[in-house]
């Protein structure tokens, strides 16, 4: 069946227009970045929020955007919806806007474990359904996200959606069975850096250094050793041997990390967290 297909070709920065059925921080900072990509314009933005949520609904408002209490009025007047609510919301937002949605809308969800199998069958029959996985620092633009397309999904649908995600960050297309996993690394990897970089700069202090000082010196060091990796694209051992002299301070550093397990501390992290998403999953099924 032909259909008149949202793609990134098709459709100009004055004619996509966007509505978040959720309009949370994350659906804000995304909102920002498909302005600034030039994607869409604040205008052509609808959110629907609770009713209490009163900075969240000037956040919007602020960018020149909608805001409704109504999800049927979000997938009215929108090409692409993105369902970003939490996790239990889900089916009850999308019943809701359900007899607005056709094949004409691409539905993008950013709801944490809920399966394109699951959102495909709380929505009418040929959907053009994506599920997405991005994280907080979406916020400032630096987010890393991934995506899987659903069965009756284009790929013209994955190019725009790999569009609008980079407009906040890096993006990839994954298969679904990877996202667990992609949750306990880049999804809730920030709080695990936060965590690095609170502890690198209570060891600056604990050595003598002024606190705002040590706190721009440890995030300062997590950006340029990510970037290090992303652009020098050199194995991360090589670069850290690299800064390790022969019984040198870092070498020293070093072992005192290996002594008290600091690498498999992270991989349990990472496990932990999958493992919680999996379960997430399940829970919703049910």
């Amino acid at each position: 069946v032909l259909h008149r297909s949202v793609s990134s070709t098709s459709i100009g920065p004055t004619m996509l227009k966007v509505g978040f059925l959720g309009g949370g921080r994350m659906a804000h900072a995304l909102a920002k970045g498909f302005i600034s990509a030039g994607l869409t314009k604040g205008e052509n933005i609808i959110a629907s929020c609770h009713p209490d949520d009163v900075v969240l609904a000037d956040a919007f408002k602020g960018i020149g955007s909608t805001v409704t209490f109504n999800n049927k009025e979000v997938a009215r007047g929108s090409n692409v919806i993105i369902v970003s609510t939490k996790p239990s919301v889900v089916p009850t937002v999308l019943t809701e806007a359900r007899n607005e949605i056709s094949t004409q809308n691409l539905i993008i969800s950013v709801a944490l474990g809920v399966t394109i199998k699951q959102l495909e069958s709380l929505l009418p029959k040929g959907s053009r359904v994506v599920r997405a996985m991005p994280n907080t620092p979406a916020l400032v633009k630096e987010g890393a996200s991934v995506f899987v397309c659903g069965s009756a999904a284009s790929k013209d649908d994955a190019n725009l959606t790999k569009k609008l995600f980079e407009a906040v960050g890096a993006c990839e297309q994954v298969p679904e069975y990877l996202l667990d996993a992609v949750t306990g690394l880049s999804g809730s990897g920030p709080a695990y850096i936060y965590v690095l970089i609170e502890a690198l700069a209570d060891g600056g202090v604990r050595m003598g250094l002024p606190r705002d000082l040590a706190y721009r010196l440890a995030a300062q060091t997590v950006v340029g050793a990510g970037q290090m990796v992303l652009q020098t694209k050199d194995h991360p051992g090589v670069l850290k041997d690299n800064v390790t002299s022969p019984a040198g301070s870092t070498a020293a550093a070093l072992y005192h990390l290996e002594n008290n397990g600091f690498r498999s501390a992270v991989i349990g992290a990472v496990e932990a967290a999958t493992n919680k998403s999996k379960e997430i999953s399940k829970a919703m099924e049910h």
